[in-house]
């Protein structure tokens, strides 16, 4: 199995559920991939849920009501033994279709949707998790290579304006309009597609976090095709 992942000080490798959940980020690592190539016709799947929005949740009960082949079959099991693994594992896990996620087009000069650069952040010690089985793949990028947009000048000035209170309120105003937690890749990076069928584990910003929070973003999703993504 050959691993794409490899060399990259972002990334950590480990071959087993286990391993994903118990490893510690360090350093410049944020992001941990259990690494699997995976067998099974996801896509059989997809053709059969029903979309009733953009984002539709998908439950256990409605993967088993599907007519599947043998390779079908064997996808279904794959997304329900990780949906089980997390769940014991103490987290709450959501399985999407999805046909696209809202954009945020209020602002011109910055956005706060999930197709810009962000991080996750949260109140207590958790993590993100995430496997698209299906679809186009989330990316995640290297801190060193971005910028935080409440930082670019140009941008500051405009959330000042926007703002127009006082110095000292302006940092609660970024923070409670989410805007402190989007990023700008620097020219010449080089953002890390997730891929398919890998089970990640992105640090979040929360108190007890030890490293820098994992910088990441939704694709763009590919005319006429839904994404299956398990997310928690």
């Amino acid at each position: 199995m050959r691993n794409t992942f490899s060399g990259n000080s972002q990334i950590g490798i480990v071959s087993t559920f286990s391993e994903l959940v118990h490893t510690d980020f360090k350093e410049a690592m944020n992001a941990l991939c259990w690494y699997r190539n995976l067998e099974g016709d996801f896509a059989a799947i997809v053709e059969q849920l029903q979309l009733k929005e953009n984002i539709t949740e998908v439950f256990p009960k409605d993967l088993l009501a599907l007519q599947l082949s043998e390779k079908g079959n064997s996808a279904r099991e794959i997304i329900l033994n990780d949906f089980q693994l997390l769940t014991d594992f103490g987290a709450s896990p959501s399985l999407n279709l999805l046909k696209c996620y809202e954009r945020d087009e209020e602002f011109d000069f910055i956005s706060t949707d999930v197709y810009s650069f962000h991080i996750d952040r949260s109140p207590i010690a958790t993590d993100t998790f995430l496997c698209t089985y299906h679809g186009a793949a989330s990316d995640i990028i290297a801190n060193a290579q971005t910028e935080q947009k409440i930082l670019i000048p140009e941008i500051r000035k405009k959330l000042t304006a926007l703002h127009n209170g006082s110095a000292e309120e302006l940092e609660d105003f970024l923070k409670e309009n989410y805007f402190d937690l989007h990023y700008q890749a620097q020219p010449h990076s080089t953002p890390i597609n997730l891929g398919l069928g890998h089970l990640w584990r992105l640090a979040v910003d929360h108190p007890e976090q030890q490293v820098l929070p994992c910088i990441h973003r939704a694709p763009i999703e590919k005319e006429g095709e839904y994404r299956l993504l398990l997310i928690c």
